[in-house]
């Protein structure tokens, strides 16, 4: 077992804290863009599938195939989150998830949030254990996966706009049009590791 960083949102680490979170999407990236993924070799009309945390792409012209890695790691992996977070008084560490409105704007004032991208591995509070990873468009998603992702329901949007809505928050407006190939990971909390 390894452990792999994974950045959060503080909204997102709120679902995870409330036990709503137990899945995330992250877009693949690859140099040459993506025509398809699939185990082995490309075949036109077929579904495509993750196995062994490798993918195989195929760019555009179908000429050049890459393999390529889940940066996250693989089922039975542990994911240590990075989040937003500050010194605390007395040599500790305090979060912005898990905090109310209030509250964050109460600890403003006397605390500096940091971004979580220079959180170190010393102030991590969170693990997720890796259940399970695939390969899918990100415009695949349906209701269930879309409350997995720590979405509400209303009355105004079901799980799947919500999670339209909070994607383009933090990935920018029209990533959710350009429906890129993205890893689905799931997870549960776990203890923090012994090696870690």
């Amino acid at each position: 077992m390894t452990t792999h960083p994974i950045l959060f949102s503080t909204p997102m680490v709120q679902a995870i804290l409330e036990g709503r979170k137990t899945m995330t999407r992250r877009i693949i990236k690859s140099p040459t863009g993506l025509f398809g993924i699939g185990m082995a070799k490309y075949e036109p009309n077929t579904n495509f599938h993750y196995h062994n945390r490798e993918v195989i792409a195929l760019d555009e012209n179908e000429r050049s195939v890459k393999n390529i890695l889940c940066p996250y790691g693989h089922p039975g992996d542990v994911l240590w989150v990075r989040e937003k977070w500050s010194d605390g008084c007395m040599g500790g560490y305090i979060y912005a998830g898990g905090r109310t409105e209030q509250e964050l704007k109460d600890y403003s004032y006397s605390y500096s949030w940091r971004p979580s991208i220079h959180m170190p591995k010393a102030a991590c509070r969170i693990f997720l254990k890796i259940t399970d990873i695939r390969v899918e468009r990100l415009q695949d998603i349906d209701e269930s996966d879309a409350k997995d992702e720590g979405m509400i329901s209303s009355c105004i949007n079901n799980y799947c706009d919500h999670f339209m809505e909070v994607w383009e928050t933090i990935n920018g407006k029209k990533s959710w049009d350009e429906n890129p190939w993205v890893w689905v990971i799931s997870f549960e909390r776990c203890e923090k590791p012994e090696n870690f």
